[in-house]
């Protein structure tokens, strides 16, 4: 009888954890292939921010 106690446990646990698991929004290919182009974008974005910064500290310097 102490048993069913953790067998009920496990088995909500498990079908919780496999709803929540398999709720996921799945993307198209377009939609990875746009996300990564976004990615890229913004780190190049960062890396040119970044140059302009050492740039203007090189010539502050001087």
């Amino acid at each position: 009888m102490k048993k069913l106690p953790i067998y009920l446990l496990f088995a909500f646990f498990t079908v919780s954890f496999a709803t929540l698991t398999s709720c996921r929004e799945e993307k198209s290919a377009k939609e990875k292939v746009e996300e990564g182009v976004e990615d890229i974008g913004d780190g190049i974005e960062e890396g040119v921010e970044e140059v302009e910064d050492e740039i203007d500290d090189a010539t502050d310097d001087n």
